[in-house]
């Protein structure tokens, strides 16, 4: 099936072929993407890596989890979906220019 994992505290240097290779020793990446901020381009420290299979991936995060890399303790989990988070909506009053 294959498993995707959350990897943060990545060093700013750090960039999706680097992040592949250190992967690619606990067997087949399928992707693997660092985020960047849209505006500067910069890495924001974090990723995730697909792995081919789920055995690859939980050696990965065994191996990997709070190892140093580039002078940094790695954080490598298993991904999890994003929450639904409410959109805004309500408030209530927050008084404001004008009102009385």
């Amino acid at each position: 099936m294959g498993m995707k994992l959350y990897v943060g505290n990545l060093s700013y240097d750090v960039n999706n072929q680097s992040l592949e290779e250190l992967f690619s020793q606990f067997g087949a990446v399928r992707s693997a993407q660092v985020i960047q901020d849209r505006e500067t381009g910069r890495s924001k420290g974090f990723g995730f890596v697909e792995m081919q299979d789920d055995n690859a991936a939980r050696s990965a995060i065994q191996a990997l989890h709070e190892k140093q890399h580039n002078g940094r303790p790695l954080t490598v989990n298993e991904a999890r979906p994003r929450e639904e988070r409410p959109r805004g909506g309500g408030g209530g009053d927050r008084g404001g220019y004008g009102r009385r």
